[in-house]
């Protein structure tokens, strides 16, 4: 199984849409990363979990999941970074690849001493937009063959079928 820790305060920074909504409510913020993350860990199958700094959310650690993606706020006086080591220590085995997404060098560095990959920010975004533009395609291609009419009928059959409904001949 793969695995993706993302350093939410992190892709947070660096996410247009994210950046503009932590302006005025960074709970929304946060919960917008973990919709498009749910999304992501549906499409992809690895399994997500987001990492915030214990910032604005003071006292223990606190645990818990949201649309099936794990959400940890770390303890007081610990990053997200450390956390994330931790984590890819704890995680990683011959079964399991470990990604960290994260656009901190200092933590790319750590994490790949920990055996993981990296993801930039920036990379994951393009990623993420990328799966919504085939999710979409899907959709409408899905759509698009959708019958128009309950019981199957060839072109020409509904054509005829059409005409008489307009009361031609």
């Amino acid at each position: 199984m793969d695995i993706l820790l993302v350093d939410g305060y992190n892709v947070i920074g660096a996410w247009p849409e994210l950046i503009e909504l932590k302006r005025t409510d960074l709970a929304a913020a946060r919960d917008r990363l973990i919709e498009v993350m749910a999304d992501y860990q549906g499409y992809t199958g690895y399994k997500v979990i987001v990492v915030f700094d214990a910032y604005e959310v003071k006292g223990i650690e606190k645990k818990y999941r949201k649309h099936k993606v794990d959400v940890i706020y770390t303890k007081t006086e610990e990053t997200a970074d450390e956390r994330i080591e931790k984590l890819a220590r704890e995680l990683g085995n011959i079964r399991t690849q470990i990604y960290v997404a994260t656009s901190d060098y200092t933590e790319q560095w750590a994490i790949f001493g920990q055996g993981a990959l990296r993801i930039s920010a920036r990379e994951l975004l393009i990623e993420v937009q990328s799966i919504d533009r085939k999710i979409s395609g899907r959709l409408k291609t899905e759509r698009e063959m959708v019958p128009t009419s309950k019981i199957p009928l060839s072109n020409e059959v509904a054509a005829v079928f059409e005409k008489w409904r307009r009361g031609k001949k």
